[in-house]
């Protein structure tokens, strides 16, 4: 306390406290108490050898291993740079070596303390990781590179990875809603071209730029707008995604990589459970077949804007992209649509399937997705008939992150990303970080 109240009358001066540089007083304040802090801490690990339990440890292997000596490390804490002196134990059997202190305050092989590991992890899967480093040192004073964001947050995301896989723990039956919607969708994110060679694509000469994210979204939508449409809940929207495939035939044992991913978001927000279940897709066949084969009870609804961006698609061909006739045409058929009306839908579509290959095919979209477009029915019953929700997922989850300008990813890590993403996006971090630190705990034990 002394030294920062010296460090502050310094700053101030013997005058008064006005005019003077605020900013300034509280940034040089706050380096000075931290560092005060930083050295007690050290002192007080430092001075504890309590890690020395004797010539010999016993070592992993089984084998013993012998005390060479007290060796320093220096990491990088919220505090500061600590250095810090740790008992050392070698092993002949296996010919490796440990440091018992390491493992008891969870910084085996790392140069990061606990607490930067996880504001670096966070800031990586908000930001660039070039910004990510930039908000650690502007905001707490942390100093790490830009190289150590990127390895810390990817190595993150792939524990995260792993225990999504382990863990899905079920909410309580009281805790479920009376309705609760799950959601399908893919997106593309860049992927660096020697990872995507021999992959057909949508680019003119048939290669691939991108790989395709899968992404679960489960959500609740209890309250109502003034005119009575169901409204997402605040915080009931989960996220589950991977870059992996949806393609299972009926000769496999096992699911798909996603439809397990599916599975384990459906239980983990008890979606089965619910006394009323919907899953929501855009029409492609490969979300439709996933929920009969694992949702049989749910009630399957198309996306409405959805089928309304296709009638317009058509209209625009028909007549033309500007065409006043075109937005006319397509309201009549986006009313005949909101109204139930798909008999007069099909027939205005069929007018123009002899000329128009795109009414051909919305043709078949339409009749292909008949039962999934009962809108009055489901408006009646208080259900969403928008996947919203979905599509603000794929940008929010994925796009904002991992689809800007100049980013080219490895599978590898934009899977860790995508994961440490969802696990935040979907307040499940803090959950993750305690049994992290178990695990930690129990490896030490």
């Amino acid at each position: 306390m002394a030294e920062i109240k010296a460090e502050v009358e310094a700053l101030i001066g013997p005058g008064t406290a006005e005019g003077v540089d605020f900013e300034a007083i509280e940034t040089a304040a706050r380096r000075q108490a931290l560092g005060i802090a930083c050295r007690a801490l050290a002192q007080r690990l430092n001075a504890d050898e309590s890690d020395h339990v004797g010539p010999q440890l016993a070592c992993g292997c089984g084998a013993a291993a012998r005390y060479v000596g007290r060796h320093a490390k220096t990491i990088t804490t919220a505090l500061g740079e600590m250095t810090l002196s740790r008992a050392y134990y070698h092993c002949a059997g296996c010919q490796s070596g440990f440091f018992p202190r390491d493992r008891a305050l969870g910084i085996v092989g790392a140069s990061l303390s606990p607490a930067v590991t996880r504001m670096t992890g966070l800031v990586g899967a908000m930001v660039s990781f070039e910004e990510g480093q930039a908000l650690l040192g502007e905001l707490a004073g942390v100093r790490v590179n830009t190289k150590q964001v990127e390895r810390v947050a990817e190595a993150l995301g792939a524990e995260i990875a792993a225990d999504e896989q382990r863990h899905v723990h079920p909410v309580i039956d009281s805790d479920i809603p009376p309705t609760l919607y799950l959601g399908m969708d893919g997106t593309g994110v860049p992927i660096r071209r020697q990872e995507l060679v021999g992959r057909a694509g949508k680019q003119a000469d048939g290669s691939a730029k991108t790989r395709e994210v899968k992404l679960c979204t489960v959500w609740s939508a209890e309250g109502r707008a003034a005119d009575g449409t169901p409204m997402r809940d605040e915080g009931s929207v989960t996220y589950s995604a991977a870059i992996e495939s949806a393609a299972q035939r009926d000769v496999d044992e096992q699911p798909s990589a996603f439809a397990a991913r599916v599975e384990r978001e459906a239980k983990r927000r008890g979606f089965e459970r619910a006394a009323r279940q919907a899953v929501l897709g855009d029409g492609a066949p490969w979300i439709w077949n996933m929920a009969d084969a694992y949702f049989p009870d749910a009630v399957q609804i198309v996306d409405r804007f959805h089928v309304k961006q296709h009638l317009s698609d058509v209209g625009k061909a028909i007549y033309g992209p500007t065409s006043e006739l075109a937005m006319q045409w397509g309201r009549q058929r986006h009313d005949e649509l909101d109204d139930g009306r798909l008999d007069a839908l099909l027939q205005a579509l069929r007018t123009h399937t002899a000329t128009h290959d795109e009414a051909r095919k919305c043709v078949d979209y339409v009749e292909r997705n008949r039962d999934r477009m009962r809108y009055p029915e489901f408006r009646a019953q208080g259900l969403c008939t928008s996947t919203g929700v979905v599509e603000a997922g794929c940008k929010v989850a994925i796009g904002t992150r991992l689809k800007r300008a100049g980013m080219h990813w490895t599978v590898r890590g934009a899977n860790a990303i995508i994961a440490l993403r969802c696990c935040k996006l979907s307040g499940r971090f803090e959950d993750f970080w305690e049994r992290r630190s178990v695990w930690v705990r129990a490896e030490v034990a």
